[in-house]
């Protein structure tokens, strides 16, 4: 009888990706548990967080972790973008796109930015001063999700303008610009506020970073001979000169 046996050269092959499909959720599955243990190491030891503060807060030993992580530095890309994920959610679900004046978008963007910070400021400091090992790769990872972030900000901002505003590549510059501005920013916030107690409260920093942000949005339409009304909703806010 051959009834529960394959098909020659069909089912073997099923079984085969059956498993490998099995494998592969199992192994993203593991992957996003060893990076909520980061978040909690990070948040518990610092940014000067160990490969085994990592796996002991995960409740495994080393070799599994080193098992779904090529290195330190896949797990660095790992958390990298758990944060930008993070951020895309925190500040989309926190504005209106289509009501909100540009004005009340960057101040609740920037609220949203700074609660993920307070939330896990360690995180940002790992991130930052790339303090799981000392190579160069890793901060060009950063800065190749802050690129990524850019160019993803830019093709999302540039649909909600009429067409004849859309310059894609002006828009992904003056982002980058503005996600190194905040980055620097953050850096000075955390490390004062380690230094003294309050050096600036949350609320100061937020209105820092949307007069900043602000600032720079106009100086770059102010170069493209655009102004920019604030007080207005974004598809509206842009005037040619």
């Amino acid at each position: 009888m051959t009834r529960g046996y394959p098909k020659s050269g069909e089912a073997p092959g099923r079984r085969v990706d059956a498993r490998t499909e099995r494998w592969r959720e199992h192994r993203v599955q593991v992957r996003i548990q060893f990076v909520d243990a980061a978040f909690r190491a990070l948040d518990r030891v610092g940014p000067d967080v160990s490969m085994g503060d990592i796996a002991k807060e995960a409740g495994a030993a080393k070799p599994k972790l080193y098992r779904h992580f090529e290195d330190k530095t896949d797990l660095y890309n790992a958390i990298v973008d758990r944060v930008r994920d993070m951020l895309w959610e925190r500040v989309l679900t926190s504005v209106d796109l289509t009501g909100d004046s540009v004005a009340e978008l960057v101040r609740t963007g920037a609220a949203a930015y700074v609660s993920v910070v307070s939330e896990h400021p360690n995180v940002f400091r790992f991130m930052l001063h790339s303090h799981f090992s000392q190579q160069a790769k890793e901060t060009e990872r950063a800065l190749e999700a802050a690129r990524q972030s850019a160019r993803r900000a830019a093709e999302f901002f540039a649909g909600l303008l009429p067409t004849e505003s859309i310059d894609v590549a002006g828009i992904e510059l003056v982002t980058y610009s503005i996600f190194g501005a905040v980055a620097s920013a953050t850096d000075w916030w955390l490390g004062a506020n380690q230094r003294e107690v309050s050096a600036m409260p949350v609320e100061r920093f937020v209105e820092y970073l949307a007069e900043s942000i602000s600032a720079l949005a106009q100086a770059h339409a102010s170069f493209n001979q655009v102004r920019v009304n604030l007080s207005q909703p974004l598809r509206d806010a842009f005037i040619a000169n």
